[in-house]
């Protein structure tokens, strides 16, 4: 099991720079997880491809909304509730002046005894120091 954080999921999503090495992480033999705020944030980074960065256009943009739905339907990716994991999770971002969103990620691999895939260099570092595995996707 892992749990694929919104960092690694929008690098996949998107297509940016070394997307490819999130697939494998993408396989039910795998069995991928994720907190349900990866879909805002996902979302979030789409917009900003949209809006601020002016790279992609609205329908692409409702495109790749469309393709990360499907994927969660599918249960390709299986999306837990937040608040199953949130006082962990605030227990983490206090002791590393982290925000609670990222840190959910954290607690929800440490409660799955799973390995975290992210490609946020301050995620990796504290999985590593807390003792979470951990797959960093520069």
């Amino acid at each position: 099991m892992i749990v694929i954080d919104s960092s690694a999921f929008s690098k996949f999503l998107i297509r940016e720079e070394g997307w490819e090495k999130v697939v494998p992480y993408l396989d039910p033999s795998v069995e991928p997880r994720a907190v349900d705020i990866l879909i805002v944030e996902v979302s979030n980074v789409i917009w900003k491809y949209m809006e601020k960065y002016k790279l992609i256009k609205e329908e692409q943009a409702l495109k790749l909304y469309e393709q990360m739905m499907r994927l969660i339907k599918e249960e390709i990716i299986v999306i837990e509730p937040s608040v199953k994991y949130l006082r962990d999770a605030l227990k983490i971002a206090m002791g590393y002046s982290i925000t609670v969103y990222d840190t959910l990620f954290l607690a929800q691999a440490k409660a799955l005894n799973a390995k975290l895939v992210t490609s946020d260099r301050r995620q990796k570092e504290i999985a590593e120091d807390i003792g979470i595995p951990v797959e960093y996707v520069p």
